[in-house]
């Protein structure tokens, strides 16, 4: 490609509207154009990228046995009624009507679709298994799309699903996805983790997550140091500390006038943060379905995870409790409160740390105090429950034993799913097993976010120059560039006979025929990302050499023709 004839439109300006690396950079380097909250057009340029991703995705897929489908991206209401998604998926789906006023959504994810083709194509267990995949645009009306491409409203992404007369033999199609998702990213350069993963919305029974590692990930990601252990933090398991110590003190008042965290009582009383407790007053159901007061306990120097209470009996739905409830229960006010002497019965559940603390303070259920000194089974009952209820920190022992966990942040681009039967039995998908009797497929489904590689390999590969991409990804492998061409002829001709020869050879290369001033010229390529530039000028062609720089190398290199080709064919 000659970028005279290309569509090259780079700014030396950060743009104001940009908050991350990778939208900074996609915009000065001319990537994508916004044309609206969480919409953009990708340039030529963009696109190169974007199809590179594409690509190896679809060529990894093919090789892993999956067989390409496109479905369409507008959906009808009737099959989310079928799972009751409709409402449930929340306010993300963009619902519209047509000119007979029937719904329709525009789809986040094909589910519904897949099965509902399925289910009109798979009739016997002969035709199973398989595995369906699409790579197209989705939509998921985001309530703040921001960082360009990285949180966009409108997105590429591939979606497979797979189709299975038994759970063993979707178990082998998961493994077969997962490893599958790790010669991807691999392929394409990029530093990743597998993690354990909440199955959130998309529901089943496993679940991974794919994150590339990245200082400006959103998700923090618990490793272990001594195994390959890895977890969303929201789902890595906060193991129990260990055997509680005995009690060494008398449980008494302490008058806290205005402090109502745990950090300013801990600070008034002189104390680690870790010896006081943080109690949640939260509205659950009990067995019968009835409202129930629920008082979750973790340490005060840790934070309540979410996921982890929503999956214990009766919390499924929960929610924070009113201060009147808090009121007709504990008979105090929020800053104050604590599983001592509660004004009403409630359950108690308390994290697997606190279980295991002794002579540790609490709120008092009285305005203005807290109790210290409080001890399990002398000060109040043992708890009702103990359950782990906590983020995992850094520190923390591994839960598989081996090492202590680290912490790291993390972008994710993948996630795969053993769905179950949740769609086929909603759906009413069956096909003859072999002894002629109906039965309702098992289902995985394994997600990659294509356009969001994109944005997380600049985040991964960059530095006050641009972009630095991984050659798979690169929009071209080289540049040649030119110095003076008009000045010199042998110059242009030794630049456009190098620029043939090395696409000759197989490296896609592009020539920069544009005039720039050399400043000017090295700036774009650096920006953009070229992982290899070939420089062409009168003093080189003199000295039978052509100067030659990788994109993260601190020096160039004079290199005679065969030099240049061996290195840019990975010879040397």
């Amino acid at each position: 490609m000659r970028l005279s004839q290309f569509h090259l439109h780079t700014s030396k300006e950060t743009p104001a509207e940009a908050e991350i690396v990778s939208h900074k950079l996609m915009l000065k380097a001319g990537m994508i154009r916004k044309l609206a909250a969480g919409l953009y057009t990708w340039s030529p340029l963009g696109l190169r990228v974007l199809r590179k991703v594409e690509r190896a995705v679809r060529e990894e897929m093919n090789a892993a046995g999956a067989i390409e489908v496109l479905m369409p991206s507008v959906q009808p209401k009737e099959l989310w009624e079928e799972t009751g998604r409709w409402e449930k998926f929340g306010g993300q789906l963009l619902k519209m009507q047509d000119r007979k006023e029937a719904w329709y959504c525009y789809g986040p994810t094909h589910e519904e679709v897949i099965t509902d083709f399925a289910r009109n194509e798979l009739a016997s267990y002969k035709q199973l298994p398989v595995n369906f995949f699409q790579i197209q645009t989705k939509f998921r009306d985001e309530i703040r799309p921001r960082f360009g491409v990285m949180r966009a409203r409108e997105f590429l992404m591939k979606d497979a699903y797979s189709f299975h007369l038994t759970d063993e033999d979707l178990g082998r199609e998961y493994k077969n996805m997962y490893d599958t998702y790790g010669r991807i990213f691999t392929r394409l350069g990029l530093k990743f983790r597998a993690v354990f993963a909440d199955t959130g919305a998309i529901g089943g029974s496993a679940s991974h997550e794919f994150h590339v590692l990245a200082d400006s990930g959103e998700d923090a990601i618990a490793f272990s140091s001594g195994s390959d252990y890895a977890a969303n933090v929201e789902l890595a398991e906060a193991v129990s500390p260990g055997p509680r110590a005995a009690a060494a003190e008398a449980m008494h008042k302490v008058d806290t006038p205005t402090q109502k965290t745990c950090e300013d009582v801990a600070a008034l009383m002189g104390i680690a943060l870790q010896r006081t407790v943080k109690s949640v007053a939260l509205m659950g159901e009990d067995a019968e379905g009835n409202p129930q007061f629920v008082l979750a306990l973790v340490r005060g120097d840790h934070v309540v995870n979410e996921i982890k209470l929503s999956k214990l009996a009766g919390l499924g739905e929960y929610r924070l409790a009113t201060e009147e409830e808090i009121d007709q229960h504990l008979g105090s006010e929020p800053g104050f409160l604590g599983p001592v002497a509660p004004k009403k019965a409630i359950r108690i559940v308390a994290d697997r740390s606190v279980a295991a603390m002794a002579d540790f303070v609490v709120g008092a259920n009285e305005k203005g105090f807290h109790l210290a000194g409080v001890n399990w089974g002398r000060d109040l009952p043992e708890p009702h429950e103990v359950a782990d209820i906590r983020n995992a920190v850094e520190g923390d022992p591994s839960p598989d034993g081996h090492g202590t966990l680290g912490i790291a942040r993390g972008i994710e681009v993948g996630h795969v799913f053993a769905l179950g039967r949740k769609y086929s039995e909603a759906m009413k998908l069956t096909v003859l097993d072999n002894n002629g009797k109906a039965a309702a497929p098992a289902m995985g489904c394994y997600g990659i976010g294509v356009s969001r590689i994109v944005a997380a390999a600049i985040e991964q590969n960059h530095d006050e120059n641009g972009i630095a991409w991984p050659e798979a990804m690169a929009p071209w492998q080289a540049v040649v560039c030119m110095i003076n061409p008009k000045n010199d002829a042998a110059v242009s001709e030794a630049a456009q006979a190098l620029y043939r020869e090395l696409n000759a050879a197989g490296i896609e290369t592009a020539l920069d025929d544009r005039g720039l001033r050399p400043g000017a010229m090295f700036a774009d390529i650096e920006l953009i990302g070229i992982p290899h530039r070939v420089v062409v000028s009168e003093r080189g062609l003199a000295a039978g050499t052509f100067e030659y720089r990788h994109r993260l190398a601190s020096e160039a290199e004079n290199l005679d023709r065969a030099a240049v080709l061996s290195r840019l064919a990975g010879k040397a």
